[in-house]
Parts: structure tokens; C-alpha cells; sequence
């Protein structure tokens, strides 16, 4: 195509007289949008050129529980449909788990919390809300706003693993310390203790969308969230697929 095009502009922009081939006064005016023309044409064969080369591949994403459940399906669907060819590896972890996997290479992105490793290349993805987690017909239920303090009256399921995730740092924050009877880092395993009566909890929002527990989910009183992010330990040298799959992230 760009042959013919050239070929057809040579002819109008090009007249042939005895010193030889010259341009055109027509020619003169055309000749720099017909060499925009050939330049943006020829970047447009470079991107198919690269997109050939994602029809295949493999992308491996580190991420935690609810990252898995509620955004990785909608991107992988979205990306799919244009990549059907591209395979994934799906490891789940905790923040520092993640962390340590994109560090040492062994996945090629991950879904974390901020802040996490300078290092690190980021895009943001936004905030989750933490809510208190009841059981049902709880006291605590009747408040619109559940003071953090009274959690730390009654027997606390903590969702955390080896590193402390963002439950502890928010009673750390407000100078509170609860009384924890059960840890794990299994978000239904919190749901089904405190829909069980045995305590109560904090969990962030996103768990919570289409949970099977009849558990009650309540603002706190002081603002608590979590900031979320895809990290990569270097977005310049990533894979064409993965770069592609960033484009995909709006779909979570």
C-alpha cells in the first residue's frame, strides 16, 4: 500500500526536464503532509508488526484474595477477547508475598497496597473502604457509624499473615489495641467466625460484594481505607504482552 501511494504521489509532485527530476510547485506544498502520511503509515505496520507478537505468551500476576475474585476475571475477559491466545498464571498471596515475587521476577506484575518498594513501577487503582464486620443482630449494628473503640471490646478476628496488613495500622493509628482471638489471612474464614458469633472484624469493602455470609457490614467512625495499585519492578522492560494487558485495567 505505502509502494502505491508513493508511486501516485511521485507522479503529481515530481515533473522531469532537461537538468533532471525536480519537484513541483504543487509538489513543494504536498510534499510535507505526504511525508507525514508515510511516516505515521509506517508507525501504524510497526504497532501491527508488535500486536502479531502478542497472539501467544504468558502473563503471571501475583495478587491477594479479592483482587482474584473481583478484578482479575473482568480484565482477563476483556483482554481475552483480543488475545485469546495468551495464557496466565495466577498466584495469591499477601502484600509482601506479592511483593517479594515481582522483586525476584518470579511473576510479572502484581496487585498491592500502597505504599509499597520505591523501586517499584505503579498504577494506581484507587481506595477500599475497611467496614466493621457483625454478626447479625449484633449491638453494634444499631450505630450508623461503629466506633473503632468498641471493637476492641469484644473478642477480634484479624485478617493477617506473617507482615501487618492495614487492619492492625488502623487501631495502631488511633492509639487502640483489640483483643484478638483468631488470625488468619483467609477473608471467608474471618466471615464465617463472626457470622458464627464468635466475633467480630474488619475487612475491606471489596470482599465483602456478593458475600454468601449473613454478616452486617458498618462504616467506622474514623477513616479507614486501603489505596491499591498493579506494581511491576520495571515497566520499560516488561513483556508486549503485559504492556498490553495494562491497557486492560479499566475492565476490573
Amino acid at each position: 500500500m505505502i509502494g502505491d501511494l508513493e508511486k501516485e504521489w511521485h507522479i503529481t509532485l515530481l515533473e522531469r526536464d532537461r537538468s533532471g527530476i525536480r519537484l513541483t510547485s504543487d509538489g513543494s506544498r504536498l510534499l510535507p503532509y505526504a511525508q507525514s502520511v508515510c511516516t505515521e503509515y509506517r508507525k501504524l505496520q510497526m504497532e501491527v508488526d508488535d500486536l502479531r507478537g502478542v497472539q501467544t505468551g504468558m502473563i503471571r500476576i501475583g495478587t491477594f484474595s479479592s483482587g482474584a475474585i473481583h478484578w482479575v476475571p473482568n480484565i482477563i475477559k476483556a483482554f481475552q477477547k483480543d488475545y485469546p491466545g495468551v495464557d496466565y498464571e495466577l498466584l495469591l498471596g499477601d502484600y509482601s508475598e506479592i511483593e517479594e515475587w515481582i522483586a525476584q521476577g518470579k511473576v510479572d506484575c502484581g496487585f498491592l497496597r500502597l505504599p509499597t518498594r520505591p523501586e517499584f513501577d505503579t498504577i494506581p487503582l484507587g481506595k477500599d473502604r475497611l467496614l466493621a464486620i457483625l454478626p447479625e443482630n449484633h449491638p453494634l449494628g444499631n450505630y450508623d457509624r461503629v466506633p473503632i473503640a468498641a471493637l476492641c471490646e469484644e473478642p477480634f478476628m484479624l485478617l493477617e499473615k506473617a507482615a501487618q496488613a492495614e487492619v492492625s495500622e488502623v487501631f495502631e493509628r488511633n492509639g487502640l489495641k483489640p483483643r484478638v482471638h483468631f488470625t488468619t489471612w483467609d477473608d471467608y474464614a474471618i466471615m464465617a467466625m463472626v457470622e458464627s458469633g464468635l466475633g467480630v472484624s474488619m475487612l475491606t469493602e471489596m470482599i465483602l460484594q456478593r458475600t454468601p455470609f449473613r454478616i452486617v457490614a458498618k462504616e467506622l467512625d474514623v477513616p479507614a481505607y486501603r489505596e491499591t495499585a498493579l506494581a511491576l519492578r520495571d515497566r520499560k522492560t516488561a513483556s508486549l504482552a503485559v504492556k498490553k494487558f495494562l491497557e486492560y485495567l479499566q475492565y476490573r
